[in-house]
């Protein structure tokens, strides 16, 4: 199975690679499949490559859905 997160671009540097930012964590990952990317776009991050540009209303549905998920996960552990 294959996951792909989204996360806001920061910062760019000369050589494809880019800062990206989500949950106040950043990394540095690569963007050779996506070299039209640009600071403030959404991507989609998958073994630290940007694979696809979101929109800002898919990026925080995306998210948004992601932290819905996490929640009722939450709550079934607490249950036990």
């Amino acid at each position: 199975m294959c996951l792909a997160i989204p996360t806001q671009i920061k910062s760019i540097s000369k050589n494809h690679n880019a800062v990206v930012e989500l949950g106040g964590v950043q990394r540095e990952i690569s963007l050779i499949m996506t070299p039209e990317a640009k600071v403030g776009d959404y991507v989609l991050i998958h073994t630290g490559y940007a694979i696809n540009l979101m929109s800002d209303e898919e990026a925080q549905a995306s998210l948004d859905a992601f932290a819905e998920i996490a929640l009722i996960q939450g709550e079934s552990i607490a249950a036990f």
